[in-house]
């Protein structure tokens, strides 16, 4: 799964993200909008990490995304 279908079918995945990152509000989710480098962003505020973890972790989620 790659960043463009995610971004392309945002709508669909709003759940998935806010399944995996639990912490993230609806409007955190509705702000992102799709872009990566802002959900990398929205990830280091609300956790507390750093651009190379939240990074990973995107990483983690896109390698096992799968359409809904």
């Amino acid at each position: 799964m790659n960043w463009d279908q995610i971004q392309g079918d945002w709508n669909t995945y709003k759940g998935k993200i806010k399944e995996r990152w639990g912490e993230l509000t609806t409007n955190d989710v509705d702000i992102i909008s799709g872009k990566r480098d802002q959900l990398i962003g929205q990830l280091q505020k609300t956790y507390g990490i750093g651009k190379e973890e939240a990074e990973l972790e995107l990483d983690d989620f896109l390698s096992k995304a799968s359409p809904v």
